[in-house]
């Protein structure tokens, strides 16, 4: 079983809403400063626009082979590493809040659409996603959840029916939902059995306070690794052998796909 080398880069957002190429820089700077070869990186939600940005959004979304789509898979084939990034994407007259990943070879392993579109701004601009986003990496089986989608139990659940032995999720966390990260989080992880990378955006853009605190979680729901309050990489070696000894250990997930008694 493949141990997997993975991280997280959390953006230190700031008042001036860099352009996609400035994030970007900051983010081959992290990789570069850290060193290590990684198998993953996972970025924020709209990590190459900024979240709380209003109307921009529309001159700053791009379509899934874009411009930034180019430099990402470009990067990822340098470092060696696949990499998650948020964007909104544009589809004709549509905008999605949206997730691009690159494996190592620099080829798109898959296209994710937000499905659940929270309360407040993001309904303005952006259309919801209508399917599951699953790739596989190095043997394991990986899923993407969207910052209010992996709020919902049933998504999670689903991912791990459906085998993900991983639920990446990049998140625009302000500092009032603490809760959310410290507490429903690591529940998720625990529940399903499942590693989750958690990763946030920290520092102020527009009206959001970021709370940073991204954090790689264990299938048993205990950190391996979180952020503070500022820019940051952090990673971890994940093992495949710890989903499936908390899956043994309390098998959730094994008694629903059997069928719940009652």
């Amino acid at each position: 079983m493949t141990d997997l080398r993975a991280a997280i880069y959390q953006f230190g957002a700031t008042p001036d809403l860099a352009p996609a190429d400035i994030r970007l820089d900051r983010l081959e700077q992290s990789l570069r400063d850290h060193g290590a070869t990684l198998d993953l990186v996972v970025c924020p939600e709209l990590f190459l626009s900024g979240y709380d940005i209003g109307a921009l959004v529309h001159d700053r979304a791009e379509p899934a082979d874009g411009p930034s789509a180019a430099r990402v898979a470009d990067m990822a084939k340098r470092f060696g590493t696949s990499i998650v990034a948020g964007y909104p994407e544009r589809d004709g007259d549509a905008l999605y809040n949206a997730v691009m990943v690159y494996g190592a070879d620099g080829k798109r392993l898959l296209n994710y659409r937000k499905r659940v579109i929270p309360p407040g701004f993001e309904g303005t601009y952006f259309t919801p996603g209508n399917s599951p986003g699953t790739f596989d990496l190095n043997g394991w089986k990986l899923s993407v959840l969207v910052c209010y989608d992996v709020e919902f139990p049933e998504y999670v659940r689903q991912a791990a029916l459906d085998g993900a032995d991983l639920i990446i999720a990049p998140t625009a966390l302000r500092s009032m939902w603490r809760f959310v990260a410290d507490t429903m989080l690591p529940t998720r992880a625990f529940e399903n059995g499942v590693y989750v990378l958690y990763a946030n955006h920290a520092g102020e853009e527009g009206n959001c306070e970021y709370l940073g605190r991204s954090v790689i979680l264990g299938p048993d729901g205990k950190e391996h690794a979180r952020a503070d309050d500022g820019e940051a990489l952090i990673s971890a070696t994940l093992e495949r052998s710890a989903v499936l000894a908390a899956r043994a250990t309390l098998p959730y997930v094994d008694v629903v796909r059997s069928g719940l008694p009652g």
